[in-house]
């Protein structure tokens, strides 16, 4: 293990990422605390076997992504839907929100923002987890072909795929009146 590499400042600098990763492919603030609890004390129990071949945040992506996939699955033995990760105290308007738009521009765009975390939790598990890896993340496709332990010609593929399923879904749930251009590119 790298000498440099303690415990606490690991947790200290990636707690942020952890939570909101955790966060938006659960797509559910239920249980988020043991669930972050849970990447931690498997990265503090692996942590002494780290060799350094690859970044911790690496390491950690493919535990957090371990983790939700577990939650997934449990979520599915108890039949509970997936719940969007658009609630009222998401605060993704103070994160987007620009002064030179007007309040029907803002409210617009808020509807849309719910729509698309709405659709991006209908995608399947491997799809939602690579749009959010490298949109909401901003991973590159060899970080998340590490994390995922999956050949990179697989995450652009499964990247393209999750975008176009996105899209489509967007356009038909989309409103007639007011049709605002889908950000999904493929």
């Amino acid at each position: 293990m790298n000498p440099d590499l303690s415990f606490e400042g690991v947790v200290r600098e990636h707690q942020a990422m952890v939570f909101r990763t955790l966060y938006r492919l659960t797509g559910s603030r239920e249980h988020l605390d043991d669930l972050a609890q849970e990447v931690f004390l498997r990265l503090y129990r692996a942590l002494p076997h780290f060799r350094g071949d690859s970044l911790v945040t690496t390491y950690l992506y493919r535990i957090a992504v371990n983790v939700a996939q577990n939650e997934w699955k449990r979520r599915k033995r108890k039949d509970r839907p997936l719940i969007s990760i658009s609630d009222e105290t998401s605060a993704w308007e103070d994160r987007l929100e620009h002064p030179e738009r007007n309040a029907q521009q803002q409210m617009e765009e808020q509807e849309f923002r719910l729509r698309v975390e709405e659709q991006l939790q209908e995608l399947s598990s491997v799809e939602r987890t690579v749009l959010v890896l490298y949109h909401q993340e901003e991973r590159s496709y060899e970080q998340i072909a590490a994390a995922l332990n999956m050949p990179i010609g697989t995450i652009r593929t499964h990247l393209h795929r999750g975008r176009k399923k996105l899209r489509e879904r967007l356009q038909q749930v989309q409103p007639r009146a007011g049709r605002m251009t889908c950000p999904v590119k493929s």
